[in-house]
């Protein structure tokens, strides 16, 4: 592991709870890579927020599993960034009991991502789902990240976040970093294929909405030709056209090329060419990674040296802050 002391800590977590689409892969993931080159990263399997929902065991294991090994094949080096499972280090459920002694019900009750869930899943509105900021300000303070990359939807836990450090600092004096959200440079927002005016997302209940990572060629091609566009047949960028615009994007992210190079490109050529080229470069761009994906989940022994050593390195760091915490609060030392 790269000496990253004079950097500034990232830390992100994604649930294992399904597989991750291109929506995914270019607004955080593909930048994730570069960013190791200046900040000390920890990116982690956020495996005990998965289980506020109810999980099938050997599927939480393999996505698990898959999710590190996805990190690894889109480019992020476990030599330069920290790679680990949530559930390894024991310090994210002693934090997040802790700091659920200075966070206030009514804080908590006010998350809209807990009210959203508790409608999805009437059935199990347990503590966790309610106490799930908590544990998401303990993955983040443990490891005194200065910066979080968060979307919108995560935007109020990170100030639930901010505001637990800046309580339990005032009384103890400086224990925590105060972590910022930090939105990655050209983070591309990825819309649904089926209705571009919301985000991609895997948990869509239509299958054409979204293209996943592992799709393959055939199913990828089938999906752009299936995009909702508009009634003009012009591949130009332009209020109005969210469905071409959202294409537009995608192509730009897997070409290089500019939106002014994509219209001249597409010049006189109608949405079915456009579709094609846009569908053929997704593929293209994704098959290395497929492949190397393929290599790391075929060799068990390189991806559990992975999981262990990213454990040990992230529990190193976890217990630095948890001696301190047990400290200022009255607990008496191990």
């Amino acid at each position: 592991m790269e000496n990253n002391e004079n950097k500034k800590v990232i830390f992100s977590g994604v649930q294992p709870s399904g597989v991750l689409t291109i929506g995914n892969y270019l607004g955080a993931i593909k930048n994730w890579v570069s960013l190791a080159d200046e900040y000390d990263c920890i990116y982690c399997a956020v495996d005990m927020h998965a289980i506020t929902v109810r999980q099938d065991p050997a599927e939480l294991r393999r996505r698990t599993r898959e999710l590190l090994a996805i990190y690894i094949a889109a480019g992020i080096d476990p030599e330069k960034s920290t790679l680990f499972v949530q559930s390894h280090v024991s310090a994210h459920a002693e934090l997040a009991w802790i700091l659920n002694c200075y966070t206030q019900f009514g804080e908590l009750s006010r998350m809209t991502q807990f009210k959203d869930k508790s409608v999805k899943h009437a059935d199990n509105i347990n503590a966790g789902l309610f106490t799930y900021p908590t544990l998401m300000a303990a993955d983040i303070l443990l490891y005194q990240a200065d910066l979080v990359p968060v979307g919108q939807d995560q935007k109020q836990h990170i100030e639930l976040t901010r505001d637990i450090a800046t309580r339990f600092n005032g009384i103890y004096g400086d224990v925590f970093t105060v972590p910022e959200g930090f939105i990655p440079p050209s983070g591309a927002k990825i819309m649904s294929l089926q209705d571009p005016t919301k985000k991609m997302s895997k948990s869509d209940t239509n299958v054409n909405s979204f293209v996943t990572l592992m799709d393959k060629k055939d199913d990828i091609i089938r999906k752009f030709k299936r995009a909702v566009t508009d009634s003009e047949t012009c591949v130009r960028f332009a209020e109005g056209k969210d469905g071409i615009n959202n294409l537009m994007n995608i192509y730009s992210c897997f070409t290089g090329k500019t939106h002014a190079e994509i219209e001249k490109e597409f010049d006189g050529r109608g949405y079915g060419d456009f579709k094609l080229a846009v569908g053929e470069a997704v593929a293209d761009g994704l098959a290395p990674i497929q492949e190397r994906f393929d290599k790391i989940i075929a060799d068990k022994t390189y991806l559990d040296d992975v999981i262990k050593n990213g454990a040990q390195a992230a529990s190193y760091r976890a217990q630095k802050t948890m001696r301190k915490v047990a400290k200022k609060v009255g607990f008496i030392a191990k």
